[in-house]
């Protein structure tokens, strides 16, 4: 038995979906009585069906959507220090067989068992997203455990990430453990140095995602060629591009601090001379480039998500249509077309619906030659769509 308090089910909730792996309950699937809305956010709680009957273990928080997020099949599982430690050490186990360096992402929420934390690691520095209530009252606990199973020395919270508002949740990050590093540390990835930027950047400040789309960028690229990175951030497709033979590559951005780390991270491969920078929005500059007839091997777009709900769907479509219309222009014949996107909200039919129409109504024929998603470091919870978010799609036009 146990004295945690009970969410229950309504009758016609679908209990099968948490019996066969599903992460979330949502706030319109339970009995949602004084009792339930008194429990603490962050809480534990267990789960019944309709009948009353166990369930799970879930983290409970009445004023989100998500009313319980499932941390186990065993109800009266104990969460603490030595639980973190046993998950923490599950994910470590695949990142160190995957990666010969500890630059990666060592938890992907649910897909590692631990749902809304995501945590990326830089060598002895990891950077934690407690995006969920539960995960917010244990950060000491979670941060002990963090060191105990990898020995990284500092560990910085970052409180950036949309969903945290959801929750209910600040937005004012923190040092947990050690210091936080006073400049952009240096990643190598697919050959090339990026600059992260741990504290003052985008996220935790650096996107491991696309690290095997880098990978297949380089391969596009012939010797001396000419590249277009739009929406680059400090550089992702560029430096990948200029580190696998690129003549020259323009990065395009709205950030100007993204871009000095992008021609921070050229300077440190010796090609500041090959790279070339473009601040202001994305699209206009895309506009810019067509007047000034100007003609690429490999052009990427890697935008931020347009999509990032069901809401913004249509509008976010419409959106990365109009990346494919502005950008095919720019690509020679026979040359290659990159286009990315990281919204959730937008599956991969619909994104390659319209990047392909983008492509049609800017007048070029483009042959799809390969689809790219996140690295394994980002694996996919199979009964949650919403962890395989990030699309890329290579066109030859």
């Amino acid at each position: 038995m146990t004295d945690l308090p009970v969410i229950r089910l309504k009758p016609k909730s679908n209990a099968r979906a948490i019996r066969h792996g599903g992460p979330w309950v949502f706030a319109n699937e339970v009995v949602t009585d004084r009792r339930t809305k008194k429990i603490a956010p962050g809480a534990l709680a267990v789960l019944e069906d309709a009948d009353r009957a166990p369930l799970a273990l879930v983290a409970a928080n009445p004023n989100s959507k998500i009313i319980g997020r499932v941390l186990s099949r065993n109800p009266g599982e104990v969460v603490d220090q030595a639980w973190f430690a046993a998950r923490l050490q599950r994910a470590l186990d695949l990142r160190a067989q995957l990666y010969d360096a500890p630059f990666y992402r060592l938890v992907h929420a649910e897909a590692d068992g631990l749902p809304g934390l995501v945590i990326d690691r830089f060598g002895d520095t990891a950077v934690v997203q407690p995006n969920a209530a539960w995960l917010e009252v244990r950060l000491d606990v979670l941060s002990a455990a963090l060191q105990e199973v990898t020995g990284v020395s500092h560990v910085l919270k970052n409180a950036s990430g949309r969903t945290r508002s959801l929750e209910g949740l600040d937005d004012v990050s923190a040092v947990l453990a050690g210091t936080a590093p006073d400049a952009p540390l240096p990643v190598l990835m697919n050959g090339a140095p990026y600059m992260a930027d741990l504290t003052g950047g985008q996220k935790t400040g650096l996107f491991y995602d696309q690290r095997m789309n880098h990978a297949f960028a380089q391969r596009l690229v012939a010797p001396g060629a000419e590249v277009l990175d739009v929406f680059s951030h400090v550089g992702g497709f560029g430096l990948a591009m200029l580190a696998g033979g690129a003549g020259r590559a323009t990065c395009v951005d709205g950030s100007a601090p993204a871009l000095e780390l992008a021609r921070a991270g050229a300077d440190a491969m010796g090609a500041a001379e090959r790279l070339r920078i473009r601040q202001g929005d994305a699209f206009a500059q895309l506009e810019d480039l067509m007047e000034e007839g100007a003609l690429f091997d490999v052009v990427i777009c890697d935008p931020p998500a347009f999509a990032p709900s069901k809401q913004a769907l249509d509008a976010g479509l419409r959106a990365y249509e109009r990346v494919a219309r502005l950008a095919a222009p720019l690509v020679k014949e026979g040359g290659f077309l990159g286009l990315c996107s990281c919204s959730h909200a937008a599956d991969l039919a619909a994104f390659r619906t319209a990047c392909t129409r983008g492509i049609g109504r800017a007048g070029r024929q483009g042959a799809l030659i390969h689809t790219g998603f996140a690295g394994p470091d980002h694996p996919l919870m199979p009964q949650l769509a919403e962890s395989g978010y990030l699309k890329a799609l290579f066109y030859r036009l």
